[in-house]
């Protein structure tokens, strides 16, 4: 596979990659399971359509054909977002187009004196900045009118997920993929701020990962990919000038052996297993228990 094919096939976010292909939709259904609280087994009923930045999940029903209870929408957001309802509205209108545009029948009973059943819209933003935000929020479309006391004939509401590690335990248990994407994007986002390389973090952060995880074998599988989706995750180039900078006054300050005990203080402090630190550092993990 030539680098070009790479960048061309992996140039969506890992979140994306992960639970919006089609490869491995029993992902995509365990994720869509946890969120509406459903247990379906049969992937194949999963129907997955993107759309920019958001995916678009529907379940078949028993005739084999898009009569979905409901449109869902998920999309993955490392910043803090107020707009995703304006967003959000923007999709689904393009969405319904497309929908109406599959079922010609029901594109022309629109007009006719019968109401016609349309998928319910679930519009889902899974955040996981650096920002702190509470576990859920709903987002208003009414935020964003100019004139806050004129009464809107459309509201859109988008339940906003924070899906940083150590939030919403109970969806991360019951959808262990998207348990192991919060712990791996959390632990690459620690190693990148003590200076490791994007690839290293990433090799690193996999062996907090059991070795039946789904995700991990995933990464694993298609590493160079995964190291150019999180470097477009974030102002890569921008973090790494200010890690640099602090290395050059920190190496200016201190010799090797202070500046690998400091930086495996702060590994610790930023909550890296002990033997994530080991590799890092070199250091034994009994002289790590000790910075504990």
């Amino acid at each position: 596979m030539t680098k070009e094919t790479i960048n061309r096939e992996y140039k969506d976010r890992l979140f994306k990659y992960i639970f919006g292909n089609e490869k491995h939709k029993d992902l995509t259904l365990s994720l869509y399971n946890a969120i509406n609280g459903t247990s379906y087994t049969d992937a194949n009923n999963l129907q997955i359509e993107n759309l920019e930045d958001v995916v678009y999940l529907g379940m078949r029903n028993d005739l084999s054909f898009l009569i979905a209870d409901s449109m869902n929408l998920y999309e993955q957001q490392s910043t803090y977002n107020p707009n995703m309802p304006v967003r959000m509205l923007c999709y689904v209108g393009k969405l319904y187009s497309m929908y109406f545009e599959k079922h010609y029948d029901l594109r022309n009973k629109l007009f006719g004196s019968r109401m016609v059943n349309i998928p319910c819209p679930k519009l889902i933003c899974f955040y996981n900045g650096e920002r702190e935000k509470n576990e859920e929020e709903i987002l208003r479309l009414s935020d964003a009118f100019e004139d806050k006391n004129m009464k809107s004939d459309i509201e859109v509401t988008v339940r906003m997920l924070n899906i940083n590690w150590g939030n919403n335990n109970k969806l991360m248990k019951d959808c262990k993929p998207l348990a192991d994407y919060s712990n791996i994007v959390s632990n690459v986002r620690k190693l990148v701020r003590l200076g490791i390389s994007v690839e290293d973090a990433i090799e690193m952060a996999l062996q907090g990962l059991s070795g039946d995880s789904e995700v991990r074998k995933l990464i694993k599988e298609n590493k160079a990919g995964v190291v150019d989706m999180f470097l477009t995750e974030y102002d890569e180039q921008g973090v790494m000038n200010v890690i640099k900078e602090e290395g050059r006054a920190e190496g200016r300050e201190e010799g090797e052996s202070a500046k690998g005990l400091e930086v495996a203080k702060k590994s610790i402090e930023e909550g890296l297993s002990l033997d994530v630190v080991n590799r890092i550092t070199g250091i034994p993990i009994e002289e790590l228990k000790k910075l504990k």
